[in-house]
C-alpha cells in the first residue's frame, strides 16, 4: 500500500509531530509512506531527522512580505495543490484543513475543531470536514463534536506516544540533560506551544502570577511558538499583563528536538491548559517523564487523561492545582501507565485497517 500523509509545515506543532510519528509507524507495519508538507521560510526537510524509509517531499513556499492570513491560507493551498501528485498513492491523507483543501479528495484526520473569523480560514475549515471521503479523531469527544455539527461520524483512532523517549530522559540516562536544565532556570513550570489564544497563554499567566504567592521560587517558562498565524495582538496583550502583574516569565522558542525530552523531564509541572484540543500530546509526554500535569477541565482531557493529571476550569483553580502538585507531587506511575498504553503501532494498525477501507 503506497500511502501519502499531508501536512501544511515542517516545525513542530502537534499535527505534525503526529504525521511524522504515525508516517513512520506505518513504514514499519510495510506500507509505503510520504509525507507532503510546506517547506515555509526555505525549509527543505521536517524539524527532526526522518527515518529514511518515510520519504519527504517538501514543496517551496517562501515568505512574500506583507500578505495577510487570508491570502497566505489560500496560497498555502494553491502551492500545495500544484505540487502534489495523488495518482501516485493508493492512500491520501490529509492531517489538517490547508492540506485537506489541496488534496480533496482525500481522507481527514480532525485533530480539534477551530473557530475562526478570517473568511478564508473559515471556508478551509468547513470544507475539509465536510468534503473529505472518509474521517478519523483522536478522541471520542471530536469525534462527538463533528457528529452534532455536520452529521458526520469519524472513525476514532487515538495517538500513539513515544513514551519510552520521554520516560529515558527521566531516568539515569538524562541526568545530564535535566542538570542543565535545572541550572539555567531552576525549579520551574513549563508551558508548549508558545503564546496564543488556543494555548490559554494569558489565563495561565493570571494562574502563576497567583501561585507563585506560595511557590515564588518557581518560574515559569514557555517553550516552542511556531506557527501560520499571527498572534502579534495576542503575544502584545499578554506581555502587557505580564507587565502589570510584575511576572517575569521565561521565552525558549523552539527548543531542539534532541534537548525537548530533557526540559519536558525537568519540569516541576507541565500547564496544559488549551482551551482545544484533540489528545493532548504534549501532556501525555510529560506523564510518560513522571512530571505532573495541571490541565484545563475540557470533555476531551477528562476522556484522554482520567485521574491522571489535576483539572481546573479558570485561572484561580489552575494557580490551586499548581500549588498543589509543586507542594505534593501525584504518584508518577499512575501517569506512565497511562502514556504507555498509547503506542504508534497500535495507531498504525488501526489506521492500515482504515485505509483498508477506502481503496478503490
Amino acid at each position: 500500500m503506497k500511502v501519502a500523509l499531508l501536512t501544511y509545515s515542517t516545525k513542530p506543532r502537534g499535527g505534525v509531530v503526529h504525521t511524522l510519528a504515525l508516517a513512520e509507524a506505518l513504514s514499519r507495519a510495510g506500507a509505503e509512506v510520504d509525507v507532503w508538507t510546506l517547506g515555509r521560510g526555505g525549509d527543505a526537510t521536517f524539524y527532526r531527522v526522518v527515518d529514511p524509509a518515510v520519504g519527504v517531499r517538501a514543496v517551496p513556499f517562501p515568505e512574500q512580505p506583507g500578505e495577510n492570513v487570508g491570502e497566505r491560507i489560500q496560497r498555502s493551498i494553491a502551492v500545495l495543490r500544484d505540487a502534489f501528485t495523488p495518482d501516485e498513492y493508493d492512500i491520501v491523507h490529509a492531517q489538517d484543513c490547508i492540506s485537506a483543501n489541496a488534496a480533496l479528495p482525500c481522507l481527514r484526520t480532525i485533530h480539534h475543531l477551530d473557530t475562526f473569523t478570517t473568511p478564508e480560514l473559515v471556508a478551509c475549515h468547513e470544507r475539509a470536514v465536510v468534503e473529505p471521503t472518509g474521517r478519523i479523531c483522536v478522541s471520542e469527544s471530536v469525534a462527538s463534536e463533528v457528529t452534532s455539527g455536520w452529521g458526520l461520524v469519524p472513525t476514532v483512532i487515538p495517538n500513539g506516544v513515544d513514551a519510552s523517549r520521554f520516560a529515558r530522559a527521566a531516568g539515569p540516562d538524562g541526568e545530564g540533560d535535566r542538570a542543565m536544565w535545572r541550572d539555567k532556570l531552576g525549579p520551574y513550570v513549563l508551558a508548549l506551544g508558545g503564546i496564543e489564544p488556543r494555548k490559554g497563554s494569558i489565563d495561565l499567566l493570571e494562574a502563576y502570577a497567583l501561585m507563585r504567592r506560595r511557590r515564588p521560587d518557581v518560574r515559569l517558562v514557555f517553550a516552542g511558538g511556531e506557527t501560520l498565524f499571527d498572534y502579534r495582538d495576542y503575544r502584545a496583550a499578554f506581555e502587557r499583563r505580564a507587565a502589570q502583574l510584575g511576572v517575569d516569565h521565561e521565552m525558549l522558542g523552539v527548543v531542539d528536538e534532541d534537548v525537548l525530552p530533557g526540559l519536558v523531564a525537568a519540569a516541576s509541572a507541565m500547564a496544559f491548559v488549551s482551551t482545544k484540543e484533540g489528545f493532548g500530546l504534549a501532556a501525555m509526554e510529560a506523564l510518560a517523564a513522571g512530571v505532573p500535569v495541571v490541565a484545563r477541565d475540557l470533555p476531551v482531557l477528562r476522556e484522554v487523561f482520567g485521574d491522571a493529571v489535576r483539572f481546573a476550569a479558570e485561572p484561580m483553580a489552575m494557580a490551586g492545582s499548581l500549588a498543589a502538585v509543586l507542594s505534593d507531587p501525584p504518584d508518577p506511575q499512575i501517569g506512565r501507565d497511562l502514556a504507555a498504553s498509547y503506542t504508534w503501532e497500535a495507531a498504525a494498525a488501526a489506521h492500515l485497517e482504515f485505509y483498508a477501507g477506502h481503496i478503490g
